[in-house]
């Protein structure tokens, strides 16, 4: 081995060491303030209706089912990953859990019936935390649910868009894709698409270059027709590669009319299977 090649790596390693010292290279153990992708707080599928009264403390927003399921005893999930802490106070949130994802940013889980993991336990994204229940200071089984950054309640956001805070339910809803899996589906687009919030033309969020692109599922929507004649009713959910100011590219809605290999209301992958249904 040369001479040059010992000298390489260790001038490197030197000049990184210096760097540090002096801080102009930030260290790898340093804080992001970055927000976490949060998710609902409930199963994959599930519609849960929710609403916010003057006396919840911070930003909180409870939740309870509205699809025909049960509230008490369904799944309580983690929005995001994090470090889980049990807690009880008998006057107010009951059993309860926070999460601390790092950064600064917490989430809050009240009124559990049961807790699903020890105080203290690493867990994912879409991994059960406890139970729905009707712990503490409560009037019914519901999740009180709270974000927040360096312990001030924030506005709750679920896949990066913001949720509204109705004075009672089922005005507003919540179908959850939290535990969904991620299961990606690849394939080929013939020119720039633009993704929009839903499976229709209406809020667009960004654009999908054209190109080899990854996908989740698809839903039925509004109905895409080309100058041609050729058209597709499917939509693909994805992240777009550039996305509009104050808008969220990530699990957009992009027509599958732009699938370079297929024809009228097909959506396949690259391999000719085809992509599942959200």
């Amino acid at each position: 081995m040369s001479l040059r090649r010992l000298w390489a790596p260790a001038a490197t390693a030197l000049l990184v060491l210096a760097a540090l010292l002096l801080g102009t290279v930030p260290s790898a153990n340093a804080a992001t303030t970055a927000t976490p992708n949060f998710k609902a707080p409930f199963a994959c599928g599930q519609k849960w209706t929710y609403s916010h009264h003057s006396a919840e403390v911070r930003r909180a927003l409870d939740f309870v089912r509205a699809d025909g399921g049960t509230t008490n005893g369904s799944p309580v999930l983690a929005s995001a990953a994090g470090t889980a802490t049990r807690h009880y106070q008998a006057s107010g949130a009951g059993n309860y859990i926070k999460i601390d994802h790092g950064g600064g940013w917490q989430t809050y889980y009240f009124h559990l019936g049961a807790f699903s993991v020890a105080s203290g336990a690493y867990v994912s994204q879409g991994q059960q935390i406890g139970t729905t229940g009707n712990t503490g200071n409560s009037f019914g089984a519901h999740i009180h649910y709270e974000q927040l950054y360096n312990g001030v309640g924030q506005n709750i956001r679920i896949n990066g868009s913001a949720l509204a805070y109705p004075g009672s339910y089922h005005q507003y809803y919540l179908t959850s894709d939290n535990g969904c899996g991620t299961s990606k589906y690849w394939v080929d687009t013939f020119a720039n698409a633009t993704g929009y919030a839903q499976p229709n033309t209406n809020d667009p969020q960004g654009v999908l270059n054209a190109g080899t692109n990854y996908v989740y599922c698809k839903v039925w929507g509004q109905e895409i027709r080309g100058a041609n004649g050729t058209y597709n009713h499917w939509w693909l959910k994805t992240d777009l590669d550039t996305t509009y100011a104050g808008k969220n590219g990530r699990g957009a809605y992009v027509s599958a009319y732009y699938l370079s290999r297929w024809g009228n209301d097909e959506a396949r992958d690259n391999n000719g299977r085809v992509i599942p249904n959200c």
